[in-house]
């Protein structure tokens, strides 16, 4: 058995750090990990090496700049994604076939290959039949903070992926070593799916004007309890070791192994009456 994360999220939200991040944070305890780019308009990475990158397949250039093909840049990447899909013997053979093997993903940032294109899922569906099992892992850069709408939306994108992918999944807040102190004061709420925040800006002309929709949208994460975010700070080598142990929980890597519980995540509360202890 073989084990994946397929690491996904919006352009910019830090797919390509937080593989880098993990990479390390594995060499350093001796642990295996290879990291594939299916990102075929990616330029610079954050990581020493990969063992398979989607442009010796195929690249954004070689789509944008074909004259019969006339795609723009997100229609490109689509079309780049389609034609792996159609040629998954080449991801095959960079994969091999090595027990206990453990892969990062490093996807493109564009949505709709998560969120309601059959591409992504397809990809998935083939690596289960090559018995590796998958975690879906959803990156949001932790700056949509600063307002709560922004916040939601995002988290709406987060469940999309999840029931569209079907595989075990894991939203992180990302560059959490960014924020400032104020943003870091109420970050509990929004790891804990606070709905009430949206519930709060009743007045703000926008949700004063779609209230029912912001209620329903409230509603949604209230009576189904999907979607949770993880905070991930790349600095910060605990949190990272947490973040990895509770991936690895979903897809029950190193089950021969002694258990390990998931990490238990703290209100701020809890955290004071611990330290007053």
């Amino acid at each position: 058995m073989r084990y994946a994360q397929l690491v996904m999220g919006p352009a910019g939200s830090g797919k390509t750090t937080y593989c880098a991040t993990i990479m390390n944070h594995c060499k350093a305890i001796g642990r295996n990990v290879h990291i594939i780019n299916l990102d075929p308009a990616a330029e610079h990475f954050a990581y020493e090496s990969v063992i398979g990158d989607i442009r010796e397949l195929i690249g954004i250039d070689d789509v944008t700049e074909d004259e019969e093909l006339q795609l723009g840049p997100n229609g490109g990447l689509v079309f780049c994604l389609q034609h792996l899909v159609e040629n998954m013997e080449w991801l095959e053979e960079k994969l091999g076939y090595v027990d206990d093997d453990y892969f990062l993903f490093d996807c493109p940032g564009q949505i709709e290959l998560y969120t309601h294109l059959p591409i992504m899922r397809a990809v998935v569906r083939q690596l289960e039949n090559w018995d590796i099992r998958v975690c879906g892992v959803f990156l949001l850069d932790a700056h949509y903070l600063n307002e709560t709408t922004k916040f939601f939306s995002g988290a709406l994108v987060a469940l999309s992926a999840m029931i569209n992918l079907e595989i075990p999944h894991v939203n992180l807040l990302s560059k959490m070593d960014l924020l400032n102190d104020q943003d870091r004061n109420v970050i509990q709420r929004f790891l804990d799916m606070d709905t009430h925040l949206l519930i709060e800006e009743e007045e703000e002309p926008w949700i004063k004007k779609h209230l029912k929709l912001t209620k329903a949208v409230a509603s949604l994460f209230d009576d189904f309890d999907y979607v949770s975010f993880l905070p991930f700070d790349q600095t910060d080598e605990e949190g990272i070791s947490e973040v990895l142990l509770t991936i690895d929980s979903s897809i029950q890597y190193g089950d021969d192994l002694e258990h390990k519980e998931p990490p238990e995540f703290l209100t701020n509360e809890e955290m004071d009456e611990r330290t007053d202890d």
